[in-house]
């Protein structure tokens, strides 16, 4: 039997919502995370030190106390964010950075930035701070195809973004397309990218399935920005297997309930990878035989852009195959965990 033993990795992209849904499915992040980087599009939305405080209390008292596990918040930008709140980001070593969505982009993102010009004044603050800004980077433009959204965002907001401000750190969050890993390749060391468990296993296909000789939809592969081409996903691939410490891991987990994922009145972005997706990771990893890169692309590149002190525990995963369940209890509903239905190679040591 295979295994293998790293530190304990970090998740850099992590939706964990509130209340009871929270509490249905936090402790599986928390089981094979030490520290993850908990999103703010809540509603409302987190947008100030206070509120983002408040909720990691509501988080810490959610997770097992078996679990060493640490959320690290972020503020949710807006066109009202003020400079007074970017100081009291820089005071609370608890909070690490801030979400820029474009409004309308994706889940809750409803009071985003409607202009990125009107927030450069707040962006010039966090160059000042070296305050990390975290980037859904995707144009909600309707007039642009929702494959090319990226690649659009990319060519006219991000690249005069980071000329005009050549000092803030900046993540490109769940990179999807050949654009975005060619964009980090050529940028600066200030910008990095997290790469997704469904960036590196679907491409839009897999948003299809034959069913009883039926096409059908399938909306548990539907995510913001959307899964792309083949050929995206091998860039996306290559990039992550690399070694470049620009790219690590970031799920990008987003729950959402199976009624709501499957009704024709919620077309409702997200995959749920939370339920395993260290071990997805280490499958894929193992397929393309650079299991050997998989401990730096989990544990160690996202710790050292975000300046964070490597993780000392270690943690260790099988090679022992498990079928994945159809649906997990989820609030009072169910949720659909990602290739729900099938078998994953690898499963963490318990």
């Amino acid at each position: 039997m295979q295994t293998l033993t790293i530190q304990k990795p970090d998740d850099f992209h992590l939706h964990l919502r509130d209340g009871a849904a929270m509490n249905s499915i936090v402790n599986y992040s928390a089981a094979q995370f030490s520290r993850a980087i908990v999103m703010p599009n809540l509603t409302p939305p987190i947008i100030s030190v206070d509120m983002a405080m408040s909720y990691r209390k509501r988080i810490l008292d959610s997770v097992d106390k078996n679990f060493n596990f640490e959320p690290l918040m972020t503020l949710y930008l807006t066109d009202d964010t003020s400079l007074s709140e970017i100081v009291n980001v820089s005071r609370n070593e608890r909070v690490k950075a801030i979400k820029y969505y474009p409004a309308g982009a994706t889940t809750n993102s409803e009071n985003g930035v409607t202009d990125i010009k009107k927030v450069y004044s707040v962006f010039e603050a966090m160059t000042k701070y070296d305050i990390p800004l975290l980037i859904h980077g995707e144009v909600n433009d309707k007039d642009v195809d929702i494959y090319d959204r990226e690649k659009v965002f990319i060519e006219k907001f991000l690249i005069p973004l980071a000329n005009d401000f050549s000092d803030l750190r900046i993540v490109l969050e769940h990179i999807s397309t050949r654009t975005a890993v060619d964009f980090i390749l050529s940028a600066s060391n200030k910008l990095a990218a997290t790469i997704t468990p469904q960036h590196l296993l679907l491409n839009r296909n897999d948003l299809y399935k034959d069913i009883n000789n039926k096409d059908s939809f399938q909306p548990h592969n539907y995510c913001a920005p959307v899964v792309k081409d083949e050929k995206d996903r091998l860039a996306v691939l290559s990039a992550a297997i690399s070694g470049n410490p620009k790219f690590f891991l970031g799920t990008d987990s987003a729950p959402h309930a199976l009624s709501k994922k499957e009704s024709n009145a919620c077309l409702c972005p997200g995959v749920f990878s939370a339920y395993n997706a260290l071990e997805l990771y280490v499958e894929i990893f193992d397929k393309e035989d650079q299991l050997d890169k998989f401990e730096a692309f989990a544990s160690f590149f996202g710790a050292d852009f975000y300046g964070l002190e490597r993780n000392s525990d270690k943690i260790t995963l099988i090679k022992n195959a498990v079928d994945i369940p159809n649906a997990l209890p989820y609030d009072n509903d169910k949720i659909v965990p990602m290739q729900a239905g099938k078998t994953c190679a690898w499963q963490l040591k318990r």
